[in-house]
């Protein structure tokens, strides 16, 4: 190769600033690299914590579901025992009702049972 060809090719390339970036370029190459890798992964763990921020709010979600429906299931369980707990009294008067009875006539002077005991 002549000395025109070279200084051809140089002038092509922009001359001997062209060289200076080219040669820039070439050694910042890894650099650039790393900075490229340093995004990727910068928008990756942002990907990742608005995905753990959208499942702690959907599992927050279903606890407060969840914790409605316990309520819910209390609120059914005292209503039941309360409905128990009423029954049960008006057998136990029926019962009291039911051993107090008279057969006879002349009950207002009858001394009930449970008295002399």
């Amino acid at each position: 190769m002549e000395i025109t060809d070279i200084m051809t090719l140089v002038g092509a390339a922009g001359g001997m600033q062209g060289i200076v970036e080219i040669a820039k370029r070439w050694h910042s190459r890894r650099m650039e690299m790393r900075k490229d890798e340093a995004d990727v992964t910068a928008l990756e763990n942002e990907n990742r914590r608005q995905q753990i921020d959208w499942l702690e709010k959907r599992l927050a979600e279903r606890d407060a579901k969840i914790d409605a429906i316990y309520a819910e299931l209390r609120q059914e369980q005292t209503m039941r025992i309360n409905e128990i707990h009423q029954r049960h009294e008006v057998e136990l008067r029926l019962t009291e009702a039911e051993a107090r009875k008279c057969l006879v006539r002349g009950c207002s002077s009858r001394i009930p049972p449970e008295v002399n005991a």
